[in-house]
């Protein structure tokens, strides 16, 4: 059985943003067009991704049950906790103190926390467990 590892939480800092150069136009990823000179374009990543600033949260993804929804160990999610809970969304939940990020079902048998990998059984939230949908997985940065 895998080991249950624990979910590492920030807070985004949005007063000393770094802003970068920012290339509006695009980069072809397929054949190559001629060089472009940077504009005087900048953004900020966390102004980019961050949506609510009051209920947005960064977290290190920590193992591999999420693998097949492109999410992988040491991606950096992006969680608000402003947006509703519903079926097919990626969320961060609480289940009986420990969290996990899993894809949310709801049918009529009732709530599962679905892995986004074979090696993983789905989690049935019943009324015994004490169970909280902590937030909505918005963004995922991925390394290389």
């Amino acid at each position: 059985m895998p080991v249950k590892k624990k979910l590492s939480f920030f807070i985004p800092n949005l007063e000393n943003a770094l802003e970068l150069p920012f290339v509006a136009g695009g980069i072809k990823a397929g054949f190559p067009s001629p060089a472009i000179d940077f504009e005087d374009n900048k953004m900020s990543l966390d102004k980019f991704l961050v949506k609510n600033h009051e209920a947005t949260f960064y977290a290190k993804a920590d193992g591999d049950s999420m693998t097949g929804a492109g999410i992988d160990d040491g991606d950096i999610m992006i969680i608000d906790r402003s947006l509703e809970p519903a079926d097919n969304k990626i969320a961060v939940c609480c289940i009986d103190g420990e969290f996990t990020v899993k894809r949310i079902k709801i049918n009529k048998d009732g709530i599962y926390l679905i892995p986004e990998n074979k090696d993983f059984q789905p989690i049935q939230v019943t009324e015994s467990n004490q169970f909280i949908v902590w937030g909505i997985v918005t963004y995922v940065i991925k390394g290389i």
